[in-house]
């Protein structure tokens, strides 16, 4: 069945608006009758059947209700914005292993130069995005996706996190594997939630790994080769997938 984002829910008067009742009505052809599944992102979801089409809106009456838990593990994406379209890749994959929130990053480096306005479509942009991510993976749970900031403005209010990490080619790069070993061993449980810091194409400068530092983030090592940052995101993400969630 199709899947559609809700995001005004309510199970006693679900209606499509806009450009999902725009994809439902004139893209898809759905008629009357029809059913699909909706979800508000936060892990709610109703399988519908449509029961009228008139004017700009889709309305369907609900069948039935079920609730995704959310993974026991919280992950932050926080991602040095890359050239080209590549940020748009990992929102997309971001999704689809499950990231919590997603906060793009400007940082030294980065060759992407926003203003205000233009953060905020980007921040638009890349929530779509998710959204799209989110309807065809069946992922209910809907990353929040930030406006792209600094990465001191980002520590400013980054709230709390039981472990904070940032990928880093330096030598005193720790491996993933012994930090949450050592992590285990003196909470005796593993983290809930997790702060991952992915630098732009040649890394954060050591100014900045020297503020994640100071922050309380860890240095950890992805291994011998080099990766492209769109590989080092998704290889971040999967791994604390795999060992937390």
């Amino acid at each position: 069945m199709h899947r559609f984002y809700l995001e005004n829910w309510n199970p006693d008067a679900l209606t499509l608006r806009r450009a999902e009742a725009h994809h439902a009505r004139d893209v898809l052809r759905m008629k009357r009758g029809d059913r699909a599944v909706l979800f508000n992102g936060r892990g709610r979801e109703i399988t519908a059947q449509i029961v009228d089409l008139s004017g700009d809106e889709v309305h369907f009456r609900r069948l039935q209700e079920t609730e995704t838990p959310p993974f026991r593990c919280r992950i932050t994406l926080g991602q040095a914005v890359p050239k080209g379209k590549n940020m748009d890749l990992i929102v997309q994959k971001a999704v689809e292993i499950g990231a919590a929130e997603i906060a793009p990053l400007i940082s030294e480096r980065t060759i992407v130069d926003l203003d205000k306005k233009e953060a905020e479509q980007k921040k638009a942009k890349w929530q779509q995005i998710a959204i799209e991510a989110a309807k065809q993976c069946g992922q209910n749970w809907l990353p929040q996706v930030n406006a792209p900031r600094k990465l001191k403005d980002f520590f400013s209010d980054a709230g709390n996190f039981d472990l904070r990490l940032i990928g880093s080619l330096q030598p005193d790069a720790i491996h993933f594997k012994k930090i949450l070993g050592d992590y285990t061993d003196q909470h005796r449980d593993r983290p809930k939630s997790v702060l991952m810091l992915v630098g732009p194409e040649g890394d954060f400068t050591p100014a900045e790994l020297a503020l994640a530092k100071t922050h309380g983030c860890l240095p950890i090592t992805l291994g011998p080769i080099i990766l492209r940052v769109e590989t080092a995101a998704i290889y971040c993400l999967s791994v604390l997938s795999y060992e937390l969630m």
